[in-house]
């Protein structure tokens, strides 16, 4: 295993988590601001509360990815455990990546937005592959 890959890729999940954590900040706990519901496209407060239920379980699916990248990372660290780490890192990052794909496919519009929360796990997750084949 490369250890400078498994880092570099490490990092980049870690940063990926913190992104997902944000995006459940706004989701789950800052939804009700103006400010915030537009930033989703949405144009009023009636339209933002239709969404809300599905934007706060969508904040806490967020939140979970990032948990399971933080548990891997901790895992990766003990050396007993580092295998466990590198598959939790490995399947909560592809899971970022393909809940961003299914994002930008169904709806084409918000490829910013599944660029943001899918282009550094993409990243993340290469690395620690190519950690394990080099």
């Amino acid at each position: 295993m490369n250890e400078t890959l498994l880092i570099l890729g490490s990092i980049l999940l870690g940063i990926a988590a913190v992104i997902h954590v944000l995006i459940f900040l706004l989701e789950s706990v800052l939804w009700s601001r103006p400010r915030v519901w537009r930033s989703f496209g949405l144009r009023t407060a009636e339209a933002a509360a239709n969404v809300r239920p599905m934007a706060f379980n969508q904040g806490f699916y967020n939140l979970f990815l990032a948990m399971g990248i933080v548990v891997g990372l901790v895992l990766v660290t003990a050396p007993d455990a580092q295998q466990a780490g590198v598959a939790l890192l490995l399947a909560s990052g592809l899971s970022m990546v393909l809940a961003a794909t299914v994002l930008v496919v169904s709806a084409p519009k918000l490829a910013r937005a599944a660029a943001i929360q899918g282009i550094v796990p993409l990243v993340g997750v290469s690395l620690v592959i190519a950690s394990l084949l080099v």
